[in-house]
C-alpha cells in the first residue's frame, strides 16, 4: 500500500514538471535570450523585422539579416517608447516589443520557406500580403506593356498606408459608438500629439505609447476598423479638427484619475472630454 501511494506521488510530480515545463516555454516563445544586434542573422532577426514592421517602424524586407534597416527601424522604436536609443534589442526592448506587437510566425517562416515576397504590417489581412514565389516569378511568361492603374489607395502626403490603418484601428477601437464628430475628434488628437514636442514624431509611437490608449491596453486596438472610422482619420489627415488642438481626452463617467481632471478643458463631443 505504502508502495502504491509513493508511486503515485511521484507520478504526479513529474506531471506537474511536464505542464510547468510547458508553460514556461509558451510564456518564453518570443525571441531568445541573446542581445540582437548589428550583423546577427537567423529566427530573432526574424521576429525582431517581423514585429517592428508590424507596427510601421520597419518598412524592408522580412530576411533575418539585421542590417541598417533594421538598426534605424529598431532605434526610432526605442526612441518612440521612452528607451534608451542603443540600436540593440536586450531585454527590455524586446519586452516591449512583444507587447505592442504581434508576430504570426507561422505565417512569417512559412512565407521565407516559399520563397515568397510578403509584408507583416498590423491592421492588414495577412492573405493580402503575400506576392508570388520567386520561382513562380522566374517562370512566368512576360506580359505585355501596360498603362499604370491607378492605385486603390491614395494615401495622403506625409503618411503612409500603415499610419492610416494604424489610425483607423485606434479611432475604431476608442471611439466606435461616438458621433462621426467624435471619431474624427479621436484622430486629430493622435495627429495633434505627432506634431507636438511632447509626444513621438510618429504616428505608431504616438498610438502604442506606455498608457497612452485604452484600446491598445485592452486589445481592442486590434478589432477590424469599419469604413467609418477610415473616413474619419482622412477628414482629420484633411485638416479637420472638431477638438481645436486638444492633445488628450477622457470619458467623465469612467475617469478617475485626479491628473486627467486637472487638464485645461476645450469640449466635449459625444461621451468625450478634449483637454489640453
Amino acid at each position: 500500500m505504502r508502495y502504491c501511494k509513493v508511486a503515485r506521488l511521484i507520478f504526479l510530480l513529474f506531471i506537474c514538471t511536464i505542464l510547468l515545463s510547458t508553460t514556461n516555454v509558451n510564456e518564453t516563445n518570443a525571441f531568445t535570450n541573446q542581445v540582437i544586434q548589428r550583423g546577427a542573422v537567423g529566427d530573432d532577426v526574424i521576429e525582431l523585422q517581423a514585429r517592428l514592421q508590424y507596427i510601421g517602424f520597419y518598412t524592408g524586407k522580412i530576411d533575418g539579416v539585421f542590417g541598417w534597416g533594421t538598426y534605424w527601424a529598431l532605434r526610432n522604436f526605442q526612441n518612440d517608447f521612452g528607451m534608451p536609443v542603443d540600436g540593440l534589442a536586450g531585454p527590455e526592448t524586446k519586452e516591449k516589443l512583444v507587447k505592442a506587437s504581434k508576430y504570426d510566425k507561422q505565417f512569417v517562416m512559412g512565407q521565407i520557406n516559399k520563397g515568397k515576397s510578403f509584408t507583416h504590417y498590423g491592421g492588414t489581412p495577412l492573405a493580402n500580403q503575400t506576392g508570388p514565389s520567386k520561382k513562380n516569378k522566374a517562370t512566368q511568361a512576360p506580359k505585355p506593356a501596360q498603362a499604370p492603374k491607378p492605385t486603390a489607395a491614395n494615401t495622403p502626403t506625409g503618411f503612409s498606408q500603415n499610419d492610416i490603418t494604424l489610425m483607423a484601428n485606434a479611432v475604431h477601437g476608442e471611439a466606435r459608438g461616438e458621433p462621426y464628430e467624435g471619431q474624427v475628434a479621436v484622430a486629430a488628437v493622435i495627429l495633434n500629439r505627432v506634431n507636438s514636442a511632447e509626444f513621438p514624431k510618429t504616428v505608431a509611437g504616438v498610438i502604442f505609447e506606455p498608457l497612452a490608449f485604452t484600446a491598445v491596453a485592452d486589445g481592442q486596438i486590434w478589432l477590424t476598423p469599419n469604413e467609418t472610422a477610415k473616413r474619419a482619420v482622412l477628414d482629420a489627415i484633411n485638416g479637420w479638427d472638431p477638438t481645436e488642438g486638444a492633445l488628450y481626452y477622457f470619458n467623465p463617467n469612467t475617469a478617475t484619475s485626479a491628473w486627467i481632471w486637472s487638464r485645461p478643458q476645450i469640449k466635449q463631443i459625444g461621451e468625450h472630454i478634449f483637454c489640453m
